[in-house]
Protein backbone atom coordinates (compact mmCIF):
# COMPACT_ATOMS: atom_id res chain seq x y z
CA UNK A 1 0.00 0.00 0.00
CA UNK A 2 1.22 3.19 -0.99
CA UNK A 3 2.07 5.78 2.19
CA UNK A 4 -1.24 7.68 3.18
CA UNK A 5 1.65 9.99 5.45
CA UNK A 6 2.86 12.80 3.33
CA UNK A 7 6.36 14.37 5.19
CA UNK A 8 7.18 18.16 5.29
CA UNK A 9 10.26 19.17 3.13
CA UNK A 10 11.43 22.17 5.48
CA UNK A 11 10.84 20.16 8.88
CA UNK A 12 13.63 18.07 10.85
CA UNK A 13 13.06 15.70 13.62
CA UNK A 14 13.47 15.80 17.06
CA UNK A 15 16.65 13.93 18.64
CA UNK A 16 17.67 12.71 21.91
CA UNK A 17 21.42 12.28 22.33
CA UNK A 18 22.81 11.00 26.02
CA UNK A 19 19.55 12.49 27.63
CA UNK A 20 19.52 16.03 25.86
CA UNK A 21 16.76 16.56 23.62
CA UNK A 22 17.79 18.37 20.44
CA UNK A 23 14.68 20.27 19.00
CA UNK A 24 15.27 22.15 15.86
CA UNK A 25 13.38 25.51 14.87
CA UNK A 26 10.89 23.44 12.45
CA UNK A 27 10.43 20.37 14.74
CA UNK A 28 8.20 17.51 12.45
CA UNK A 29 5.79 16.42 15.48
CA UNK A 30 3.14 13.09 14.66
CA UNK A 31 -0.47 13.37 15.69
CA UNK A 32 -3.07 11.10 15.81
CA UNK A 33 -6.58 12.51 16.12
CA UNK A 34 -8.08 9.65 18.12
CA UNK A 35 -11.67 8.33 18.25
CA UNK A 36 -15.07 9.79 19.46
CA UNK A 37 -14.32 13.27 20.69
CA UNK A 38 -10.67 12.50 19.74
CA UNK A 39 -10.62 14.91 16.39
CA UNK A 40 -11.90 17.64 18.22
CA UNK A 41 -10.03 17.70 21.33
CA UNK A 42 -6.60 17.09 19.18
CA UNK A 43 -7.58 19.48 16.49
CA UNK A 44 -8.09 22.57 19.66
CA UNK A 45 -5.09 21.24 21.29
CA UNK A 46 -2.92 22.14 17.97
CA UNK A 47 -4.37 25.24 17.66
CA UNK A 48 -3.38 26.29 21.45
CA UNK A 49 0.04 24.49 20.77
CA UNK A 50 0.52 26.95 18.14
CA UNK A 51 -0.27 29.69 19.49
CA UNK A 52 1.57 29.34 22.75
CA UNK A 53 4.68 28.61 20.17
CA UNK A 54 3.96 32.21 18.52
CA UNK A 55 3.35 33.67 21.65
CA UNK A 56 6.89 32.36 22.93
CA UNK A 57 8.87 32.52 19.71
CA UNK A 58 7.05 34.62 16.76
CA UNK A 59 8.05 33.62 13.60
CA UNK A 60 11.84 32.21 14.55
CA UNK A 61 9.69 28.90 15.43
CA UNK A 62 7.33 26.49 14.15
CA UNK A 63 5.92 23.10 14.40
CA UNK A 64 5.23 20.68 11.25
CA UNK A 65 2.63 18.45 12.21
CA UNK A 66 2.36 15.42 10.74
CA UNK A 67 -1.28 13.60 10.95
CA UNK A 68 -0.81 9.81 11.15
CA UNK A 69 -3.72 7.17 11.54
CA UNK A 70 -4.63 4.78 14.59
CA UNK A 71 -7.84 3.46 15.79
CA UNK A 72 -11.07 3.63 13.87
CA UNK A 73 -10.11 6.05 11.16
CA UNK A 74 -6.70 3.82 10.45
CA UNK A 75 -9.09 0.71 10.14
CA UNK A 76 -11.18 2.46 7.64
CA UNK A 77 -8.08 3.61 5.56
CA UNK A 78 -5.59 0.15 6.24
CA UNK A 79 -8.04 -2.36 7.60
CA UNK A 80 -5.48 -2.10 10.77
CA UNK A 81 -6.75 -0.41 13.93
CA UNK A 82 -2.62 0.52 14.17
CA UNK A 83 -0.75 0.15 10.71
CA UNK A 84 2.70 -0.69 10.47
CA UNK A 85 3.25 2.69 8.78
CA UNK A 86 2.29 4.46 12.11
CA UNK A 87 4.47 2.11 13.86
CA UNK A 88 7.04 2.85 11.40
CA UNK A 89 6.69 7.24 11.79
CA UNK A 90 6.87 6.30 15.76
CA UNK A 91 9.44 4.89 16.00
CA UNK A 92 11.25 7.49 13.98
CA UNK A 93 10.24 10.79 14.91
CA UNK A 94 9.44 10.03 18.89
CA UNK A 95 7.46 12.83 19.22
CA UNK A 96 3.94 12.15 19.24
CA UNK A 97 0.56 13.64 20.00
CA UNK A 98 -2.51 11.12 20.89
CA UNK A 99 -5.61 11.89 20.97
CA UNK A 100 -8.01 9.35 23.21
CA UNK A 101 -8.05 6.31 21.40
CA UNK A 102 -11.21 3.72 21.86
CA UNK A 103 -9.57 0.51 24.67
CA UNK A 104 -10.78 -2.76 23.72
CA UNK A 105 -14.44 -4.01 24.56
CA UNK A 106 -14.18 -5.95 28.14
CA UNK A 107 -13.09 -9.65 27.73
CA UNK A 108 -11.95 -9.00 24.02
CA UNK A 109 -10.96 -7.27 21.50
CA UNK A 110 -7.71 -6.13 20.04
CA UNK A 111 -4.75 -5.02 22.24
CA UNK A 112 -4.96 -1.25 23.34
CA UNK A 113 -2.85 0.92 21.07
CA UNK A 114 -2.65 3.10 23.83
CA UNK A 115 -0.23 0.18 25.70
CA UNK A 116 1.27 -0.42 22.37
CA UNK A 117 2.64 3.14 21.77
CA UNK A 118 4.13 3.31 25.27
CA UNK A 119 6.33 0.54 24.64
CA UNK A 120 7.22 1.93 21.76
CA UNK A 121 8.80 4.78 22.77
CA UNK A 122 9.31 2.80 25.98
CA UNK A 123 7.33 6.18 27.77
CA UNK A 124 8.04 4.67 31.10
CA UNK A 125 7.46 8.24 32.92
CA UNK A 126 3.15 9.14 32.84
CA UNK A 127 3.31 12.71 35.24
CA UNK A 128 -0.02 13.55 35.87
CA UNK A 129 -0.39 17.12 38.04
CA UNK A 130 -3.69 17.31 40.17
CA UNK A 131 -4.52 20.56 41.75
CA UNK A 132 -7.27 22.25 42.68
CA UNK A 133 -8.77 25.28 40.50
CA UNK A 134 -10.45 28.02 42.20
CA UNK A 135 -14.42 28.66 41.35
CA UNK A 136 -14.67 24.46 40.46
CA UNK A 137 -17.04 22.30 42.81
CA UNK A 138 -15.69 19.65 44.95
CA UNK A 139 -16.39 17.49 47.72
CA UNK A 140 -13.51 18.85 49.94
CA UNK A 141 -14.02 21.01 52.39
CA UNK A 142 -10.30 22.33 51.76
CA UNK A 143 -10.13 21.68 48.12
CA UNK A 144 -7.29 24.64 47.95
CA UNK A 145 -4.90 22.10 49.61
CA UNK A 146 -4.79 19.82 46.78
CA UNK A 147 -1.57 20.35 44.76
CA UNK A 148 -0.07 16.72 43.75
CA UNK A 149 1.72 14.93 41.18
CA UNK A 150 1.13 11.46 40.28
CA UNK A 151 4.25 9.45 38.42
CA UNK A 152 2.99 6.17 37.26
CA UNK A 153 5.57 3.77 36.05
CA UNK A 154 4.26 3.28 32.54
CA UNK A 155 5.80 0.10 30.83
CA UNK A 156 5.35 -2.88 33.38
CA UNK A 157 2.87 -4.37 35.42
CA UNK A 158 -0.16 -5.81 34.47
CA UNK A 159 -0.74 -3.35 31.47
CA UNK A 160 1.48 -5.17 29.71
CA UNK A 161 -1.00 -7.68 28.53
CA UNK A 162 0.23 -10.70 29.13
CA UNK A 163 -2.23 -13.16 29.57
CA UNK A 164 -4.81 -15.70 28.53
CA UNK A 165 -8.08 -16.67 28.28
CA UNK A 166 -9.58 -19.60 30.23
CA UNK A 167 -9.92 -21.47 27.49
CA UNK A 168 -6.84 -21.10 25.36
CA UNK A 169 -3.96 -23.78 24.77
CA UNK A 170 -1.87 -21.26 26.45
CA UNK A 171 -3.86 -21.15 29.68
CA UNK A 172 -3.85 -24.98 29.64
CA UNK A 173 -0.21 -25.15 29.47
CA UNK A 174 0.58 -22.77 32.08
CA UNK A 175 -1.86 -24.20 34.68
CA UNK A 176 -0.49 -27.65 34.03
CA UNK A 177 2.59 -26.61 34.85
CA UNK A 178 1.85 -24.61 37.73
CA UNK A 179 0.80 -27.57 38.86
CA UNK A 180 3.55 -30.52 37.78
CA UNK A 181 6.15 -27.69 38.36
CA UNK A 182 5.22 -25.63 41.43
CA UNK A 183 2.46 -27.44 43.29
CA UNK A 184 0.19 -24.77 42.62
CA UNK A 185 -3.43 -26.03 41.09
CA UNK A 186 -5.84 -23.95 39.34
CA UNK A 187 -9.45 -24.54 38.31
CA UNK A 188 -9.43 -25.29 34.71
CA UNK A 189 -11.89 -22.67 34.02
CA UNK A 190 -9.24 -19.95 35.00
CA UNK A 191 -7.77 -17.18 33.00
CA UNK A 192 -4.16 -16.43 33.61
CA UNK A 193 -2.11 -12.75 33.72
CA UNK A 194 1.07 -12.35 34.78
CA UNK A 195 2.15 -9.29 36.77
CA UNK A 196 5.97 -8.37 35.71
CA UNK A 197 7.88 -5.85 37.84
CA UNK A 198 11.32 -5.35 37.34
CA UNK A 199 14.04 -3.75 40.12
CA UNK A 200 15.13 -2.05 36.29
CA UNK A 201 12.13 -0.04 35.64
CA UNK A 202 11.16 0.52 39.58
CA UNK A 203 14.43 1.78 39.75
CA UNK A 204 14.30 3.89 36.71
CA UNK A 205 10.78 5.80 37.72
CA UNK A 206 11.99 6.32 40.92
CA UNK A 207 15.13 7.99 39.97
CA UNK A 208 12.62 10.06 37.78
CA UNK A 209 10.13 10.88 40.24
CA UNK A 210 13.12 12.03 42.93
CA UNK A 211 15.34 14.03 40.37
CA UNK A 212 11.39 15.35 39.52
CA UNK A 213 10.71 16.28 43.28
CA UNK A 214 14.24 17.81 43.72
CA UNK A 215 13.95 20.08 40.75
CA UNK A 216 10.83 21.29 41.08
CA UNK A 217 11.51 21.70 44.45
CA UNK A 218 8.44 19.80 46.19
CA UNK A 219 8.00 18.53 49.70
CA UNK A 220 7.97 14.65 49.37
CA UNK A 221 7.80 11.55 47.49
CA UNK A 222 4.69 8.57 48.55
CA UNK A 223 5.68 5.02 47.57
CA UNK A 224 2.10 3.60 46.81
CA UNK A 225 2.51 -0.09 46.56
CA UNK A 226 0.19 -3.18 47.85
CA UNK A 227 3.35 -5.19 48.61
CA UNK A 228 1.54 -6.36 52.06
CA UNK A 229 -0.36 -8.72 49.83
CA UNK A 230 1.90 -8.92 46.81
CA UNK A 231 5.31 -9.18 48.54
CA UNK A 232 7.53 -10.02 45.66
CA UNK A 233 6.31 -7.92 42.63
CA UNK A 234 4.17 -4.69 44.72
CA UNK A 235 6.59 -5.19 47.88
CA UNK A 236 9.65 -5.40 45.57
CA UNK A 237 8.78 -1.69 44.25
CA UNK A 238 8.51 -0.52 47.58
CA UNK A 239 12.00 -1.76 48.56
CA UNK A 240 13.80 -1.19 45.43
CA UNK A 241 12.70 2.49 45.43
CA UNK A 242 13.42 3.18 48.74
CA UNK A 243 17.06 1.59 47.78
CA UNK A 244 17.48 4.06 44.94
CA UNK A 245 16.15 7.00 47.47
CA UNK A 246 19.05 5.88 50.31
CA UNK A 247 22.18 5.16 47.91
CA UNK A 248 21.66 7.33 45.40
CA UNK A 249 19.88 10.88 46.80
CA UNK A 250 21.21 10.19 49.92
CA UNK A 251 21.96 14.19 50.71
CA UNK A 252 18.49 15.19 49.08
CA UNK A 253 16.10 13.03 51.55
CA UNK A 254 14.91 11.38 54.88
CA UNK A 255 12.70 8.90 55.40
CA UNK A 256 9.80 9.50 57.84
CA UNK A 257 11.41 5.93 59.81
CA UNK A 258 14.42 8.97 59.68
CA UNK A 259 11.58 11.81 60.60
CA UNK A 260 9.53 10.28 63.56
CA UNK A 261 13.29 8.85 65.38
CA UNK A 262 15.60 11.78 65.26
CA UNK A 263 13.94 15.03 64.53
CA UNK A 264 11.16 14.52 66.55
CA UNK A 265 8.45 14.19 63.75
CA UNK A 266 9.05 17.23 61.70
CA UNK A 267 11.18 16.86 58.12
CA UNK A 268 14.53 18.75 58.28
CA UNK A 269 14.49 22.26 56.37
CA UNK A 270 15.76 21.45 53.25
CA UNK A 271 15.14 17.71 53.01
CA UNK A 272 12.53 15.59 51.04
CA UNK A 273 10.76 13.78 52.97
CA UNK A 274 10.20 9.96 51.39
CA UNK A 275 7.70 7.85 52.85
CA UNK A 276 5.50 4.71 51.14
CA UNK A 277 1.24 4.04 51.84
CA UNK A 278 -0.44 0.63 51.02
CA UNK A 279 -2.58 1.15 47.92
CA UNK A 280 -6.35 1.13 49.72
CA UNK A 281 -5.33 3.58 52.61
CA UNK A 282 -3.71 5.75 49.78
CA UNK A 283 -7.02 6.03 48.22
CA UNK A 284 -8.57 7.54 51.62
CA UNK A 285 -5.46 9.87 52.18
CA UNK A 286 -6.01 11.77 49.08
CA UNK A 287 -9.81 12.36 50.03
CA UNK A 288 -9.21 13.15 54.12
CA UNK A 289 -5.96 14.91 54.19
CA UNK A 290 -4.35 15.59 50.67
CA UNK A 291 -2.33 18.49 52.14
CA UNK A 292 0.39 15.24 53.27
CA UNK A 293 0.76 14.49 49.40
CA UNK A 294 2.75 15.93 47.29
CA UNK A 295 4.67 13.48 44.88
CA UNK A 296 3.18 10.07 44.27
CA UNK A 297 5.02 7.65 43.33
CA UNK A 298 3.47 4.00 41.62
CA UNK A 299 3.43 0.83 39.69
CA UNK A 300 1.50 1.02 36.49
CA UNK A 301 -2.56 -0.27 37.55
CA UNK A 302 -1.96 1.87 41.02
CA UNK A 303 -1.04 4.70 39.31
CA UNK A 304 -3.79 4.47 36.80
CA UNK A 305 -6.21 4.04 39.44
CA UNK A 306 -4.68 6.83 41.84
CA UNK A 307 -4.66 9.35 38.96
CA UNK A 308 -7.79 8.87 37.65
CA UNK A 309 -9.29 8.76 41.36
CA UNK A 310 -7.52 12.47 42.08
CA UNK A 311 -9.10 14.03 39.39
CA UNK A 312 -12.39 12.96 39.62
CA UNK A 313 -13.84 14.86 42.40
CA UNK A 314 -15.09 17.52 40.67
CA UNK A 315 -17.00 15.22 38.12
CA UNK A 316 -18.38 13.18 40.76
CA UNK A 317 -19.20 15.59 43.12
CA UNK A 318 -21.60 17.32 40.18
CA UNK A 319 -23.17 14.37 38.94
CA UNK A 320 -23.71 13.23 42.77
CA UNK A 321 -25.75 16.55 43.63
CA UNK A 322 -27.35 16.43 40.28
CA UNK A 323 -28.62 12.72 41.59
CA UNK A 324 -29.23 13.67 44.80
CA UNK A 325 -31.32 16.87 43.65
CA UNK A 326 -33.38 14.49 41.50
CA UNK A 327 -34.33 12.34 43.93
CA UNK A 328 -35.15 14.75 46.47
CA UNK A 329 -37.71 16.08 44.04
CA UNK A 330 -38.76 12.63 43.42
CA UNK A 331 -39.81 12.21 46.91
CA UNK A 332 -41.55 15.85 47.58
CA UNK A 333 -43.46 14.78 44.29
CA UNK A 334 -44.50 11.50 46.22
CA UNK A 335 -45.16 13.22 49.58
CA UNK A 336 -47.17 15.88 47.39
CA UNK A 337 -49.10 13.57 45.84
CA UNK A 338 -50.10 11.28 49.19
CA UNK A 339 -51.03 14.29 50.73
Amino acid sequence: MASRVKIPEDGEPIVVQGGIWNVPKKPIILYIEGDGIGPEITNVAIKVINKAVEKAYGSSREIKWVKVYAGEEAEKIYGNRFPEETINLITKYRVVLKGPLETPPIGGGWRSINVAIRMILDAYANVRPVKYMPGLESPLKHPERVDMVIIRENTDDLYRGIEWSWDSPEAAKLRKFLKDELKIELEDDTGIGIKPISKYKTQRITRFALRFAIENKRRSVTIMHKGNIMKYTEGAFREWAYEVALKEFRDYIVTEEEVNKLYGGKVPSGKLLVNDRIADNMFQQIITRPENYDVILAPNLNGDYISDAAGAHRRYWSAWRRERRRYWRHVRGRTRHSA
